[in-house]
């Protein structure tokens, strides 16, 4: 059992001695009255010699009557301020374990920002690269090749990224990364994407674009969070756009540490799924790996950035929007933790 609910957990024990301990006393003063009416009766058929004992049958009647009394005003008494306690404390319980949540959830989304403004950087500085440039100004096989291979190197320190790619104005990856290991990269086209439109459209070396999260099959089916910069003349941040690059963050593995990396408590972790949704609600992460880039979750937020409520199972869910990080203002996304409580307390 959670230690929130265990107040609650000892409230309802207390309650439960009590109404027992009442009962037990109702049923002795029940017998003491039923044996003082027999006394009585057997007084009076006894006639004078059964006088004194009829005064003392008619005592423990009234010392009965009196328990009685007291009994029933301690039985609502009691059943009213346990009630009370039970109300206050389940309140509580509610009030500390949805902040808990909410502090999980949040905790996670800014995880995601900060690897996620490191992406932001990156792109940018990579698509200044001398080898970058050169390869769309010069248009040549050997620069090709070269840029190929200082993307390697690069992906060689980077292992967060599945692929770098080079496209050229058209939309054309003329350069990867990986081409041993992607041979369908190169020569594609990413015209019509989005990461690589908007890096097109941007409007300084300042800027750069990135896409929701998706899966890309010219990497192997794996889901990517994809960053574009535009690639500008000469490599100036105000230089016309001649080409984008491209880069892919491998998802699926970074964002799974970040769901499964919640600090649970032992009881915790088979009753707390967490999530990760993106602007829309879509599922794009979930710590029990089901629903991931299929299901969109109802979350209720009213409104509110972050925040907590108990959905229509009785489960409590916590959440809360990206805040973003430094110069990464955050795509809308959510941090969620859902927990089946009945399953936490027993």
């Amino acid at each position: 059992m959670s230690q929130p609910e265990k107040i609650i957990e000892l409230t309802r024990s207390v309650y439960e001695v009590a109404n027992d301990k009442i009962r037990a006393i109702k049923e002795i003063t029940g017998t003491t009255r039923i044996l003082s009416l027999n006394a009585l009766i057997e007084a009076t058929r006894a006639g004078e010699a059964g006088r004194g004992f009829a005064v003392v049958a008619n005592e423990v009647k009234r010392v009965s009557d009196g328990i009685i009394g007291i009994t029933q005003s301690l039985e609502g008494e009691l059943s009213s301020s346990i009630r009370d306690l039970m109300a206050l404390g389940e309140s509580l319980v509610r009030q500390l374990r949805g902040g808990r949540l909410v502090d999980l959830s949040l905790n996670m989304i800014e995880i995601i920002d900060r690897n996620l403004y490191e992406r932001s950087c990156d792109v940018r500085w990579w698509a200044t690269d001398s080898a970058v440039v050169d390869c769309l100004s010069n248009r040549t096989p050997e620069s090709a090749s070269y840029t190929s291979d200082r993307l390697g190197i690069i992906l060689n320190s980077y292992t967060v990224y599945l692929d770098l790619w080079v496209a050229d104005a058209d939309g054309t990856v003329i350069a990867s990364g990986r081409p041993g290991r992607y041979p369908n990269a190169i020569g594609s086209k990413v015209n019509h994407e989005q990461w690589f439109i908007d890096a097109m459209a941007t409007g300084s070396g300042a800027e750069y674009s990135v896409a929701d999260i998706s899966v890309n099959h010219a990497l192997g089916g794996a889901s990517v969070a994809t960053y574009g910069a535009a690639i500008r003349e000469g490599g100036q941040e105000s230089g016309q756009p001649i080409g984008a690059l491209g880069i892919f963050f491998d998802w699926h593995p970074q964002a799974d540490t970040v769901v499964k990396g919640l600090r649970l408590g032992a009881e915790e972790h088979d009753s707390t799924r967490a999530l990760l949704l993106d602007q829309n609600f879509r599922v794009i992460a979930s710590s029990d790996g089901k629903g991931v880039l299929t299901e969109v979750f109802p979350l209720k937020t009213n409104g509110a950035e972050r925040g907590s409520y108990s959905d229509d199972h009785g489960h409590v869910v916590g959440f809360a929007v990206t805040p973003g990080y430094e110069t990464y203002k955050g795509l809308g996304w959510y941090g969620v933790v859902i927990q089946r409580v009945e399953d936490i307390v027993k």
